[in-house]
């Protein structure tokens, strides 16, 4: 750890503060994961890159380790070291792999890799598993109450790496589910430079308090071993507890409470939480469908079974109620982002939110949702690439990118992956209206260098958040071109303000 350290919470119990006051962008924790391997309940892919494979429905396929037999593509089998140590397992205890593959795509006998690398680094590194790894929170008895998943683990992973895997003698019972157990509740995704998913467990990371508005953001790079580095999102004071979000900040207070409690076994008591109006942007809000002016909100936000109230007049609802249109919608949404991409995907998204004016608060995060979807659609797809966005469209995604940013603002305020995302999409049409406007004689040349140096500023900042990712990952990538497109976009109003003196 570089600027943190330990403290217990009487809520959170261990968790992480800052050892002194820390800047926004500093790295406050630094660390290389435990143990890393294939996520749960994925499909087959290779031990060593995570990439997918195909096997056939008897299991066939060339992509098996010499050695072991299990899943191994052509360009690791060289060079596998992820893999070594359950390879000389398998090997040793002459078990193979089946390749079977449940209806939803899941291969079960993959589900005891990363518990089984665990185990493997506990015995390399007993110090570190003592002092770290095993004071994680694994909530037993939670998930012993999901008898049907503590049943798949128990034969899936602690009985098969007892019994078939010979290994009786080294893990009992007990210690494999507990491992089980801290992987669930604290591991991370990461995704390899090709993009491939995995999981990764960091002993301090994994222990952060969580908030619904988070101070930290995490970059994790595959090209430095997976080494994960916590940043303050914001300026910290020394003493200050380091939170980070353990759902997703853009779904709505019920969808993430279901989220914290079905995953990590807790409810969020955070002050976004508490809050019906979500910090008074409404993410939840449902239009009354008795007056005119008011909106539903939970009367106690964070009870499941919260009857839903308006403020402006005596209206209520019940929560199965508001659930029902909620999930109504919802569908509708899924619906078409199934649909492949193309001008009917984002005519369609665009139809649901005309609709759903009647329904939902603007800000809801249905809504929000969609006008992310268009904003990546606006500019890419068919018959309305970039150059064949009309003025009016160019400010429609300026707009929708405008509505997303304020949202983000509130729920991911400073060194925002989403909102460097969001900043660059909005450079685009703020750079082509500026020119537009100037030729068409609507702007001066001093109003276009305005603007021009307005879309410089979205792109400093969308720099100076991606620069902390690896150059290899999409944000990375997204990083390099913002940066070029900055450059450019620099000399251009230089250029032009020679001209203008």
């Amino acid at each position: 750890m570089l600027k943190a350290r330990l403290e217990h919470d009487s809520v959170y119990g261990c968790c992480l503060a800052t050892s002194e006051r820390v800047e926004s962008g500093e790295v406050v924790v630094e660390e290389l994961p435990f143990a890393y391997g294939p996520k749960r309940d994925s499909g087959i892919v290779c031990l060593g890159c995570y990439r997918y494979l195909q096997f056939g429905e008897d299991g066939d396929s060339l992509d098996r380790c010499e050695l072991c037999d299990w899943p191994i593509c052509s360009n690791c089998v060289d060079d596998a070291a992820d893999h070594r140590g359950e390879c000389e397992v398998f090997a040793a205890a002459r078990v193979t792999f089946a390749g079977n593959v449940s209806e939803d795509g899941v291969c079960p006998q993959l589900d005891c890799i990363t518990p089984l690398r665990v185990l493997l680094a506990k015995e390399a590194q007993p110090e570190r598993w003592l002092n770290e790894v095993a004071p994680m929170e694994h909530h037993e008895l939670e998930r012993r109450e999901n008898a049907d998943v503590w049943h798949a683990d128990r034969v899936n992973i602690a009985q098969y790496l007892r019994g078939p895997c010979k290994l009786a003698d080294r893990f009992s019972e007990e210690l494999i589910m507990q491992v089980v157990g801290v992987l669930e509740v604290n591991a991370f995704e990461a995704r390899t430079s090709q993009g491939y998913p995995l999981r990764c467990l960091f002993p301090y990371t994994g222990i952060l308090a969580h908030n619904c508005v988070p101070n930290t953001a995490r970059t994790i790079h595959p090209s430095e071993g997976y080494k994960i580095r916590l940043r303050a999102m914001v300026a910290l004071e020394e003493g200050q507890q380091l939170q980070h979000s353990y759902t997703y900040t853009l779904d709505g207070t019920a969808q993430r409470q279901a989220h914290l409690r079905e995953g990590k076994y807790f409810v969020c008591s955070c002050e976004r939480c508490l809050d019906a109006s979500e910090l008074q942007t409404h993410f939840s809000s449902l239009k009354c469908g008795q007056c005119t002016e008011g909106w539903l909100l939970p009367k106690q936000p964070t009870v499941v079974d919260s009857s839903w109230s308006c403020r402006s007049c005596d209206y209520s609802t019940s929560a199965e109620d508001v659930r029902q249109i909620v999930d109504a919608l919802q569908a509708e949404v899924n619906a078409v982002q199934a649909l492949d991409m193309g001008p009917k995907r984002l005519e369609e998204a665009e139809r649901l939110l005309r609709k759903y004016k009647s329904l939902l608060h603007p800000s809801h995060y249905i809504a929000t949702s969609l006008r992310q979807l268009l904003i990546e659609m606006y500019g890419r797809v068919q018959g309305y690439e970039m150059v064949q966005l009309t003025d009016q469209l160019l400010e429609r995604k300026a707009i929708l990118c405008r509505d997303v940013l304020r949202v983000l603002n509130i729920f991911e305020p400073g060194l925002s992956r989403a909102r460097a995302m969001n900043l660059y999409e909005l450079h685009v049409p703020l750079v082509l209206l500026a020119k537009s406007g100037f030729i068409a004689n609507k702007l001066s040349g001093g109003e276009l260098r305005g603007q021009l140096v307005d879309a410089i500023d979205l792109l400093k900042e969308c720099v100076e958040i991606l620069q902390h990712e690896d150059q290899n990952s999409q944000e990375g990538i997204l990083c390099s071109v913002a940066r070029q497109a900055l450059q450019q976009l620099t000399i251009s109003v230089e250029g032009l303000g020679s001209e203008l003196d």
